[in-house]
């Protein structure tokens, strides 16, 4: 079904060539593989935006700048609100500000459509596009309005990717779109390459989610793709439909790639010509011979329905296999759940659903930019028509991506045959993708064709006893099932399930007249004059210090898991109508992984703030007596005998968080400006799940920290991690960091790491943010 080739391999006359293996001598082996690279798609796209001095091109740094942005109504507040602190005074690039999250007003009073209101004022004073709520979600609105051939789009949420249309779309932390809007660049290493060469044709009943699924089952768990460039070649691409490949491609970020890009053809012209942008369409396709560094290739009639169990898209299984080992795979299901939670009395019932061969499932959604378009919607309607739905307990809703595309729909009647069956229709939102939409009930199982199933995604709250389980699936299997009264059943077991052929893109008609009496174009006439729209929730960033000459951390948390999702680090859902409102938000960060953690950090916060006062009145403060005592044992400032004043003058303390590997998951920024509100100072790593985490990290002045000894060390909470001369050592730009480890009295020495900055991902760092980067190059 799928082989994976990590020594890499070429793109030749349409057919793809695994590289020889090291150590084996081939013809291959002799060729110019930069030569082979630089034919990439990725490659040429990537040189098109490259803004880079010769000096930083030759050390493989790139400098970025986009031709659009994009932000939902969970980030674009805090994007709005620093880049306006930073001087901004128009955005200089076509930037959308849509509302597809923070929809629902249940949560909150005003506070939702607060953010509406600034959102649509922000729009209008500096010239941009807002989408009012209910009308698309974010990725489905850039599809029809914005996404064309050789572009390149940063969004502020991670499943940004509008490869399938030629244009390579990067999901990054808001800080990362204020750097555009500032004018400035998105800096990163010259990423590499994944071939992923499609061949073969998917049998009716396997769509878009089950092919993407097998890739993500295949790679995740490997890391084989981790921040490179996905490049989708090959024979099996012309045979999908547009909407069957935007299905897959959405779906890569699961993958922890950068990012990814396709082939066109014809059936891309169509699309954009259908959506009225036809001068959009590149005819894209890369060099003959090109070099993929790794190179995977999927045989797409070997593909069968799939499911991702709980809790992570890469818990891959066929629907065969997991019916033929339910018992087994569910009891591992319920053996992870322990870690979520707390309640030691709590006991799921998964495999109670399993009886007589047959797994029963309690609820289904089809929704978002992964589920919600037109063929997945269609399809599902003939298959359901004249049917049930399931039954009194069990509810499929199904969420149109836009308005749009609900009406055209509606005017084909499809959407009168699900009504008709009992499914319920529900408005472009992304809730059922975090855990805002369609919560289930308590250990009740869901299948979702959505984008993820981490835990708490489905809006239960493992702290108070209450925990429901997600599933993710194709739609076409997902109407299976519900045909099927909530039994578990794979699309291609149904003997009269409608052939996709010819295709429903055919079909469709895009009526752009449900946007024009609603959605505000202001790209380029800002109306400076206006002030913004401020409800009382949203608070500008407290005031965040530089970092000092020493730095004392102290680890307030410890996680060993094998990955750290930002869903745990803050979570998705209820408190997503906080993003307005640093103070408030950072209440609740790590709350689902240490409910302690809040008041941890903030007891060393309140050190710290004793700390500063003892330096500035140059008095003692009697409960700085462990910390004084703590530094003078590490004996690394230079003054071991001096007095509480002197100490209190020489170093900064902050809290820590160490996290095997954290960071995979959504591109919210949050996950890291919490823990800097809170006082934060470091993460501590054995590796990074994803570049944007740690690009967060530093636009937020948390160090990206490393240690290699982790295992030996076996950090834990009440540790304290001495960094002396720290300024010194990012300015110099060092891999490794001297600093000392204080625990239970004794001292160690240890190193920890840092992989490569940039200028200034440094210069950020040494003044505590971006925002005071941004406020210090002011002043200079």
């Amino acid at each position: 079904m799928i082989k994976i080739y990590a020594q890499g391999g070429y793109y030749r006359d349409g057919q793809a060539v695994p590289a020889p293996e090291p150590g084996k001598a081939a013809a291959e082996a002799l060729e110019d593989l930069e030569a082979g690279r630089r034919k990439s798609l990725a490659w040429k796209i990537l040189s098109a935006h490259d803004h880079a001095s010769a000096a930083d091109a030759a050390a493989g740094r790139l400098k970025i700048r986009f031709d659009a942005l994009a932000s939902h109504d969970i980030t674009y507040v805090g994007i709005v609100q620093t880049a306006r602190a930073s001087g901004m005074q128009a955005f200089p690039v076509p930037y959308v500000l849509t509302n597809c999250h923070n929809s629902l007003c249940a949560v909150g009073g005003t506070i939702n459509e607060d953010d509406h209101a600034f959102g649509l004022s922000a729009a209008r004073k500096y010239g941009g596009d807002f989408v009012p709520a209910h009308l698309a979600v974010i990725h489905q609105y850039v599809r029809e309005v914005m996404a064309g051939g050789g572009k390149m789009i940063l969004g502020s949420d991670s499943h940004t990717r509008y490869g399938a249309l030629g244009a390579l779309g990067v999901g990054e932390g808001g800080p990362e779109l204020v750097k555009q809007l500032l004018g400035r660049y998105y800096e990163l290493e010259r990423p590499q390459v994944a071939g992923v060469y499609l061949h073969g044709a998917p049998k009716t009943g396997v769509g878009p989610q089950d092919v993407a699924l097998a890739i993500i089952g295949a790679v995740f768990a490997k890391g084989i793709v981790k921040n490179k460039i996905m490049e989708f070649v090959g024979p099996g691409i012309a045979g999908l439909s547009t909407e069957y490949r935007m299905g897959v491609d959405v779906m890569t970020t699961e993958t922890t790639c950068l990012t990814s890009i396709w082939e066109t053809d014809e059936r891309v012209e169509k699309y954009l010509a259908l959506h009225g942008r036809q001068s959009d369409y590149r005819k894209l396709a890369p060099e003959n011979g090109v070099f993929y560094d790794t190179l995977v290739s999927v045989d797409l009639g070997k593909i069968e329905p799939m499911i991702a169990l709980p809790f992570h898209p890469g818990n891959v299984h066929t629907v065969r296999e997991f019916l033929a080992n339910a018992d087994d795979l569910l009891a591992l299901v319920e053996k992870e759940t322990a870690s979520y939670v707390s309640n030691r009395n709590y006991r799921p019932q998964l495999r109670q659903k399993f009886r007589d061969g047959k797994f029963f499932t309690d609820q289904a959604v089809i929704a978002g930019c992964a589920g919600g378009g037109f063929e997945n919607i269609a399809l599902t309607a003939r298959l359901l028509k004249q049917k049930r739905a399931g039954h009194p307990g069990y509810n499929l809703s199904v969420y149109p991506a836009s308005q749009p595309l609900f009406l055209e729909l509606t005017r084909q009647g499809h959407t009168s045959a699900l009504m008709e069956s009992g499914v319920i229709l529900r408005t472009a939102f992304c809730g059922p993708c975090f855990g805002a939409g369609d919560v289930p009930q308590n250990n009740a199982f869901s299948i979702r064709h959505a984008t993820r199933n981490f835990p708490n995604r489905e809006g239960s709250r493992p702290g108070d006893g209450q925990m429901s389980f997600v599933a993710l699936m194709d739609a076409r299997s997902i109407a299976a099932t519900a045909m099927n009264g909530g039994v578990l059943t794979a699309a291609t077991s149904v003997a009269d399930f409608p052939a996709e052929a010819p295709g429903l893109e055919d079909q469709y008609h895009f009526d752009q007249t449900v946007y024009a009496g609603r959605v505000y174009h202001g790209w380029q006439k800002p109306e400076a004059g206006l002030d913004l729209v401020f409800g009382p929730n949203i608070a500008a960033w407290p005031a965040m210090p530089a970092m000092p000459e020493n730095l004392l951390l102290e680890v307030v948390t410890a996680i060993y898991d094998p990955v750290t999702t930002t869903d745990e680090l803050i979570p998705s859902g209820e408190t997503s109508s906080y993003r307005s409102n640093p103070l408030k938000l950072s209440e609740f960060a790590l709350s689902r992984k240490d409910p302690a953690y809040v008041g941890k950090a903030k007891a060393v916060q309140a050190l710290e703030r004793a700390r500063a006062a003892t330096a500035a009145a140059g008095g003692a403060q009697p409960e700085l007596g462990k910390v004084f005592g703590v530094v003078r044992q590490l004996g690394l400032t230079g003054q071991p005998d001096g007095n509480e004043a002197d100490l209190a003058a020489s170093f900064g303390l902050g809290s820590a968080v160490f996290a095997r590997k954290p960071g995979d998951g959504s591109a919210r920024e949050q996950a890291a400006s919490c823990q800097k509100v809170l006082g934060g100072w470091a993460n501590i790593a054995a590796e990074y799940a994803t570049k944007r985490y740690r690009s967060n990290l530093i636009n937020w002045g948390l160090f990206p920290l490393l240690c290699k000894d982790w295992e030996k060390l076996q950090f834990q909470a009440g540790d304290f991690v001495f960094l002396p001369n720290i300024r010194q050592a990012i300015s110099l730009g060092l891999a490794e960091i001297p600093a000392g480890l204080y625990r239970g009295g004794k001292t160690e020495r240890i190193i920890m790491q840092m992989a490569p900055l940039s200028q200034e991902e440094r210069q950020i760092l040494l003044d505590g943010c971006l925002i005071n980067y941004y406020a210090a190059q002011a002043a200079r």
